[in-house]
């Protein structure tokens, strides 16, 4: 017995120190050599989950590997921003989020569980999505100033749901710049509270183009006006807000992080990788065609608007005067 462990041993001390060298060799593989997660901050059918697998499926091949998508939705953005933040810095977990993670939530939560600049990387800015008014076809208005004239005749009586802090900003500063009283309807994500203003519970939403635009071409919904402060591109016959509503800008924009401190090879080839699909004319007209204005730039340029941008919405979310939560 005892030459026949003998004999086996070499092997059995063999076996770690093979494991040990393929792990390595893993290690040092170029990147990427597995699978690379994308965890958005809302719900599969929100204009940031749609967007994201047109691009990622492009990324995907372009980087030789599978892109795989995880929807962490709730608080604001704010459960998948602590997963993203708190994950290995190693390029395989992403972050692909809005103004609502990074520029508005510090100003609309008592509790942050991250901090948007020293807990993440910034990769590359993706585009604009930019918000429309819409409302349920009831109710009675085909302008903006036929809304706040039924809601200034009847304060009280007119609803507004939000499912992203763009939306919670955008439909408050509409209430003080017009000077209405609306009731303000909080959903988790964009999807169910679309739902809900489909059937008629609530009166009407600021919603990303992306996700409100099909409903509104299957009148469903009735859009009134874009947030942004010029005309968008993407529905010129659409007046924006600032027609009726002097003052009024808001845009929501897109794009990719990673954990704190990702490799400088790893962001460079994934800004690479992004900014070649993005600026591909036919991934721009998908885009488009679901209303994202399509752009990126490098990783620096996006570090710089990132802490731009929490001036701005500082402003906006002080101005409505809307209080943390």
């Amino acid at each position: 017995m005892f030459a026949l462990l003998k004999r086996y041993r070499p092997v059995a001390v063999a076996a770690p120190l093979m494991l040990a060298m393929i792990a390595t060799a893993a290690a040092q593989a170029p990147y990427p050599n597995r699978n690379i997660t994308l965890v958005l901050p809302f719900a599969a059918g929100s204009g940031t989950d749609t967007t994201t697998r047109i691009i990622s499926k492009e990324l995907g091949t372009a980087l030789g590997t599978g892109m795989v998508i995880e929807n962490k939705a709730g608080a604001n953005g704010s459960i998948a921003a602590s997963y993203v933040a708190r994950s290995a810095p190693d390029g395989y977990t992403l972050f692909v989020t809005t103004n609502t993670s990074h520029s508005a939530n510090p100003y609309l939560l008592k509790n942050m569980t991250y901090d948007p600049i020293k807990d993440f990387t910034p990769i590359a800015r993706t585009g604009d999505l930019p918000f429309m008014l819409v409302i349920n076809p009831e109710v009675p208005a085909n302008s903006v100033a036929e809304l706040i004239a039924l809601a200034k005749k009847e304060p009280g009586k007119y609803t507004y749901a939000s499912g992203s802090s763009a939306a919670i900003v955008a439909g408050a500063t509409f209430a003080r710049l017009a000077g209405i009283d609306l009731l303000h309807v909080p959903y988790k994500s964009s999807p169910p509270a679309l739902t809900d203003l489909i059937a008629g519970r609530v009166s009407m939403m600021f919603i990303d183009v992306p996700t409100g635009l099909p409903h509104v071409n299957a009148k469903a919904l009735k859009a009134l006006a874009v947030t942004t402060k010029k005309r968008s591109a993407l529905l010129p016959d659409l007046p924006t807000m600032d027609d009726t509503v002097k003052g009024f800008d808001i845009t929501s924009w897109q794009g990719y992080f990673g954990p704190a401190n990702l490799p400088k090879d790893v962001v460079t080839r994934l800004n690479a990788e992004i900014r070649k699909v993005v600026e591909r004319p036919d991934i721009k007209s998908q885009l488009a065609e679901r209303g994202m204005e399509a752009f990126s730039g490098t990783p620096e340029e996006f570090d710089a608007f990132v802490k731009e941008q929490l001036l701005v919405w500082e402003k906006l979310i002080t101005a409505a005067g809307i209080e943390k939560q």
